[in-house]
């Protein structure tokens, strides 16, 4: 049988159309690699750590939640959350460092990748965010270096998860058309109450041109509350339109970053209320039986 998606494969096969010029190319976390690593002594973990990235800007890749970019990593998407109780939002995963570990780097998530076709035009991914403030402090306070043989300290044993106190966060991206792509992030309270939440899609351009090469700043120009033209000259024009009527922002400020840091005290977080039913008929995966079967 000849299906919609069949097509696609053959006509990005024959080079006819790229339909994997967009994908998921983002790396949910890019703190702490070799790449990124400029020290004199080689030592990557210190160099770039997870508290560094929110306000530094890496040379050699981009990271998030859910992403989703170019072949080329110019031009990304992604979703931060804030759940008001976190001193920063939520823009990429945590983790322990190889230094920190009890069983070296080990990163500190609840995240599936539910859907995908092959050729990108359609994916979807579930990550499971708590509520209470994210146990940053806990998780790190939890090295052991003679631990070596016990099973590695996992966010869901902190807790944090108990009594469904969390959000289930749906990341979809749909492509109508090579360049014409949908991305959408649905929120799910699992929890026995209403939480706030604050949800942040991000769309920006690497940094390409703080590092000495005569690369120009990208710029993005936001003409309308919801609508930000974006331009590069390999990509090309592209506008970015937001359907949830909160409005949008641009930054000259090194990166996406500087100006998503700022939102968490001007941005208004939704109360969001128990299972919908609409809700309870999107996956429930079961945390704790998925962490540790």
């Amino acid at each position: 049988m000849n299906t919609a998606e069949h097509e696609r494969l053959e006509e990005a096969r024959t080079l006819t159309k790229p339909w994997r010029r967009f994908g998921p190319y983002v790396s949910d976390r890019q703190w702490g690699p070799v790449r990124e690593d400029s020290s004199p002594e080689g030592k990557a973990w210190e160099y770039f750590s997870h508290d560094h990235a929110r306000s530094r800007a890496y040379r050699w890749g981009e990271d998030g939640i859910a992403g989703f970019c170019d072949d080329q990593q110019l031009l990304c998407l992604s979703s931060a959350l804030w759940s008001t109780r976190d001193p920063i939002l939520k823009e990429r995963f945590f983790g322990l460092s190889g230094p920190e570990g009890s069983h070296g780097e080990d990163v500190k998530e609840v995240s599936y990748y539910l859907e995908a076709t092959l050729s990108h035009s359609y994916l979807q991914v579930l990550s499971k965010y708590p509520q209470a403030a994210y146990p940053y402090a806990s998780l790190l306070q939890k090295y052991q270096p003679e631990a070596k043989t016990e099973p590695e300290y996992e966010l869901v044993d902190t807790g944090i998860f108990d009594e469904g106190r969390y959000f289930d966060v749906f990341v979809e991206y749909a492509k109508n058309a090579l360049e014409d792509i949908l991305m959408r992030v649905r929120v799910v309270n699992r929890g026995p109450e209403a939480a706030p939440i604050v949800v942040l899609p991000q769309a920006w351009f690497r940094n390409t041109w703080s590092w000495g090469r005569g690369t120009k700043r990208r710029i993005l120009r936001a003409y309308d509350p919801d609508v930000v033209a974006l331009s590069h000259p390999l990509l090309g024009e592209f506008v970015l339109h937001g359907d949830t009527g909160q409005g949008l922002g641009a930054s000259h400020q090194t990166g996406w970053t500087g100006l998503m840091a700022t939102l968490p005290s001007e941005a208004t977080p939704t109360a969001l209320p128990h299972d919908s039913a609409e809700a309870a008929a999107r996956p429930k995966v079961s945390i704790r039986e998925a962490v540790r079967p």
